[in-house]
């Protein structure tokens, strides 16, 4: 490896069976080595996301994984080394990187190497440790919108707008010039929604049909679209505002499918990254205001604990602290 300070072995969180969150413990690992297009990012900040549950349980595996397997696709650091094909960063910067293919071992690690086109600079005002739980749910976000294609001045509800993706959904559809109905968990998902601009903020806990007259009133000519973060009756309900002719998009991987009035169109669709999209969302959150509300984070050494929070009620993003 090109920089001789860097360590041999590092700190990880890793499993070497599939199951429950016990199964994730703390490991000492070789630090990858790099290749040409690749850089070497000291982590700062590693996301937790439903994604690395579903690695955990085997459902959802990169190429390649194998054990001792490291969980964790985004994160923020400072680039320690870079290959000499890698152009868009350097050693030295600051960035974030969204690591789906990540055949060395993903983020839960105090070291992880990945191509240099995953990585792009932190937005000037974002501070590193939200910057690192941000990236895969902004980017899913961001192709979400990109699917609806809605023009400035239209109306979006984003069903699920408390969670990791829908709270910075509902951010970036509003920095777009977007109509934003927020339709979020509970009393603290309503006021997160709120304070993060949602031009109507729903809570899911209330009477779904009086959820359904407050949107008819706000956009009494129907809904263009919906980003659905989530499937049910509820969601199911809430498309009856939904103009003829308009969308209803969703991640794959959201169950039940939604199911929406004759006229409506349903259409899956999968995050996509690329220089371009990470020079597009970088530009989105510096036109700001732009927050990542991480709800909490933990030490490296309590990854599993950040799983079993998971599985309970929380709003944005959980997070893992690993360096000052």
């Amino acid at each position: 490896m090109p920089d001789r300070t860097l360590p041999t072995q590092m700190q990880a969180a890793a499993l070497d069976a599939y199951g429950g969150p016990e199964v994730i413990t703390l490991h000492t690992l070789p630090v990858p080595e790099m290749a040409d297009d690749e850089i070497v990012l000291h982590v700062h900040t590693a996301g937790v996301g439903v994604w690395d549950a579903l690695a955990r349980q085997g459902k959802f595996l990169p190429e390649g994984a194998s054990f001792p397997l490291v969980l964790g696709t985004d994160a923020a650091g400072t680039v320690v080394a870079a290959g000499k094909q890698v152009s868009n960063v350097a050693e030295g910067d600051t960035v974030y990187v969204y690591a789906f293919a990540r055949p060395k071992g993903g983020c839960y690690a105090e070291y992880v190497v990945t191509k240099g086109v995953y990585a792009a600079p932190i937005p000037a005002g974002l501070p590193m440790h939200q910057a690192g739980a941000m990236p895969a749910d902004a980017l899913t976000a961001l192709s979400g919108l990109d699917t609806l294609a809605l023009e400035k001045g239209r109306t979006l509800l984003v069903f699920g707008a408390s969670g990791g993706l829908g709270h910075l959904a509902l951010q970036l559809a509003r920095l777009q010039g977007l109509k934003v109905v927020a339709a979020a968990s509970g009393d603290d998902g309503e006021a997160l929604a709120r304070r993060l601009g949602a031009d109507l903020a729903l809570n899911g806990h209330d009477d779904v049909e009086a959820q359904l007259e407050q949107i008819r009133n706000f956009a009494p000519d129907g809904l263009d679209g919906v980003l659905a973060t989530a499937g049910g009756e509820t969601l199911d309900t809430l498309l009856a505002a939904v103009k003829p002719g308009g969308r209803v998009v969703h991640p794959n991987g959201v169950q039940p499918v939604p199911t929406a009035p004759e006229g409506v169109e349903v259409k899956a669709y999968n995050g996509q990254t690329s220089p371009e999209q990470l020079q597009k969302l970088g530009q989105l959150i510096e036109s700001g205001p732009f927050e990542v509300h991480v709800d909490q984070s933990f030490p490296l050494a309590q990854a599993a604990q950040a799983h079993e929070k998971m599985q309970g009620h929380y709003l944005g993003k959980l997070a893992l602290s690993i360096a000052d």
